[in-house]
This record gives C-alpha cells, sequence and structure tokens, in this order.
C-alpha cells in the first residue's frame, strides 16, 4: 500500500488573488504555518485569496477555526479583503456550514480553478511549543465562537481545557 502525501499547502503568492492549493489532511498539525503565512500576507496588505480544496482530504476545528479568524480580520480592512473557499466536497462543505464559516467567508461552488503558476509549498516544519500550539488552537476555536455563537455548546469542553493550559503553563 502506498503512502498518503504528506499534507501541506501550496502558495501562489504571485497571483490576485493569493491562491492556496489544500494538499491532503488540513489539521492542528499544520494549521500554524497556515495561520502565518496568512498573517504575513495580511501585514503587506494583501487581502484576496482564494483557496482550492480540490485535494482537501479532511480537516479539523482548529483548521476551520484558522479560516474563521483569517475572514474576520479580514473583514476589518478598508476596503474588506476576501476568502473564497472553491472546490469544497460534499464533507468539508458540510462542515463549513455546520459551523456558520459561510457566512463569513465565499463558497465558489462552481467550478472555478486555480492555477498555480509560482506556487511553493509552506514551510510547515518550524515545530512550535506545546504552549504556542495550545495558544493557537484556542484562538482558532474562539474564533469558531465569533464566527457563530452556537458553537460555543459544541466546542465548550476544548476552550475550558485549552484555557486552562494557556492560564496555567
Amino acid at each position: 500500500m502506498a503512502d498518503a502525501p504528506k499534507p501541506s499547502f501550496l502558495v501562489d503568492t504571485q497571483s490576485d488573488p493569493i491562491a492556496v492549493c489544500i494538499e491532503g489532511r488540513a489539521s492542528f498539525q499544520n494549521s500554524a504555518c497556515l495561520h502565518d503565512f496568512f498573517t504575513t500576507m495580511i501585514r503587506q496588505k494583501r487581502l484576496r485569496f482564494v483557496l482550492d480544496f480540490q485535494h482537501c482530504t479532511s480537516m479539523d476545528s482548529t483548521f476551520l477555526g484558522v479560516l474563521a479568524g483569517v475572514a474576520l480580520e479580514l473583514r476589518k480592512h478598508v476596503p474588506q479583503g476576501s476568502l473564497v473557499i472553491c472546490r469544497v466536497g460534499p464533507r468539508n462543505l458540510e462542515l463549513v456550514k455546520n459551523l456558520g464559516l459561510h457566512r463569513l467567508l465565499t463558497v465558489d461552488t462552481g467550478e472555478t480553478n486555480v492555477t498555480l503558476t509560482g506556487g511553493a509549498a509552506l514551510d510547515c516544519s518550524p515545530a512550535r511549543s506545546e504552549l504556542e500550539s495550545a495558544r493557537l488552537v484556542l484562538a482558532a476555536h474562539e474564533n469558531l465562537v465569533a464566527a457563530d455563537e452556537a458553537n460555543r455548546e459544541k466546542f465548550q469542553d476544548v476552550l475550558t481545557f485549552l484555557k486552562n493550559r494557556v492560564d496555567n503553563p
């Protein structure tokens, strides 16, 4: 049996909007580098993004919380930035909608094709400390609550655990 490809994010910063292709599983294990990438781009006033989910096999709440945080941040700018997700499979689309993220970002239900002309994989190897990782996961889940208050009940145990972890290192 062949090994599954290593999850990665392929980005093209030369395109407008900036293209991000998700390869494999998007999770708490690799969301930090994507979060850092978005933060850097937004600081550089690059505020338009399109994410291609065609090769995204699955995603977790931390990854979705990172996307929620980006979408919330982009709304603060004048003019507002944009976060479009495209070629989202039925299961991933269900997750996006169940958490209310479809109200924060644009779900392109057409057949938008994202072409990476100068794309490169994000370097997700620099490991964060356990405390830094806990802060990122906590912030991601707080973003989900900010996106939709109904998410508070869904993630209450996670939020309580992480707040305790972050407040009492």
